[in-house]
């Protein structure tokens, strides 16, 4: 007689742990879809790059993190932030260059930090935080701290020096790091293959020693797995885990870029797999949401939204003549 096997049902904290993934990655996709009215509405000003179609990475990496640990970002960091525990109404407000951001109006969309968090914040520069993290910990290895430094990027640092330079040294010394390489196919717009010799990063990675393992970047659940298992190892004290994020942003490079760079066929077939739909028919399917429960999520994160807009557009510009601080600098200035 052939058996069938069935499935053991879900859990309630297996069904908890879905409805936080959710909810994380619905306020990162409706706090930057605001930003994109705010940005258009000359509110937000600067440069400002959108993490809509990524938000499975940062939701799926942060809950693998205690608050001891470490984040460092990129440029492309709300979603980080707001993953992270940053409260979104400090992240608004430094969208809007107030005193009451979370880098006092100072760093803009680009340069989100906060110490509360261990949130080390973004860089402008491709691959530049990847020494700060490898910094970072070094520094906690140095003094036997069991914390872990997880460390996001692009592609397009891939081609940088500091990526090898930063992976052979966590490698060689053992360093708790965490490298979590979001691979969205094209840098900034060009695409991975026509860069890139060896597209396969995980296996780059690999060369320097390392454990490094290829996920799919639009599966909440498969990165909270991986991350788990690999925060777990950098924790143990097995050295550094890298894992290739494979993912895709839906919106272009930056809101300055016109995107004729991509196939809109392409673009249209990757959003086939949104991240959020694919979450909220995996919970239908195993009975864990309803329309009702999705109206509330949606409800909830809009009401965090609007109070993170009224706060930030509330917050007080710095004075003019608070301007010069914090900037330091040594000896006299040459004409």
């Amino acid at each position: 007689m052939t058996r069938t096997r069935v499935a053991p049902a879900p859990t309630a904290a297996a069904a908890r742990r879905r409805a936080d993934l959710l909810r994380t990655m619905v306020l990162v996709r409706r706090f930057e879809e605001r930003c994109v009215e705010l940005y258009s509405a000359a509110k937000i000003r600067g440069f400002m790059h959108l993490y809509i179609g990524e938000e499975a990475i940062a939701a799926g990496v942060m809950p693998a993190l205690t608050p001891a640990d470490a984040v460092v970002s990129t440029y492309r960091e709300h979603g980080h932030a707001l993953a992270r525990g940053v409260p979104a109404d400090t992240i608004m407000a430094e969208m809007f260059g107030r005193v009451t951001g979370c880098s006092r109006g100072r760093g803009g969309s680009m340069h989100l930090f906060d110490a509360a968090t261990r949130f080390y914040g973004g860089n402008a520069i491709v691959g530049g935080g990847l020494p700060i993290a490898v910094g970072l910990a070094l520094a906690d290895a140095m003094r036997h701290r069991p914390v872990v430094t997880a460390c996001f990027f692009g592609d397009g640092a891939v081609a940088e020096g500091e990526f090898h330079e930063c992976l052979n040294l966590a490698a060689l010394w053992r360093l708790p790091v965490l490298f979590c390489c979001e691979n969205n196919r094209y840098a900034m717009g060009t695409a991975l293959e026509r860069s890139h010799a060896a597209t396969d990063l995980a296996k780059r990675a690999a060369s320097y020693g390392m454990t490094a393992d290829a996920v799919d970047g639009m599966d909440v659940e498969a990165v909270a797995r991986a991350a788990h298992t690999a925060v777990h190892a950098v924790r143990s004290g097995a050295g550094p885990r890298f894992l290739e994020l494979r993912t895709y942003r839906f919106r272009a490079h930056s809101m300055y870029d016109s995107d004729r760079y991509r196939d809109k066929a392409e673009v249209a077939e990757w959003r086939k797999r949104d991240p959020i739909e694919l979450l909220v028919a995996r919970m239908r399917e195993a009975g864990q949401l309803d329309d009702d429960g999705l109206a509330t999520v949606e409800r909830e994160v809009a009401g965090t939204v609007d109070a993170a807009v009224a706060f930030a557009e509330a917050g007080a510009q710095e004075p003019v003549e608070e301007l010069t601080r914090f900037v330091h600098a040594e000896g006299s200035v040459q004409p």
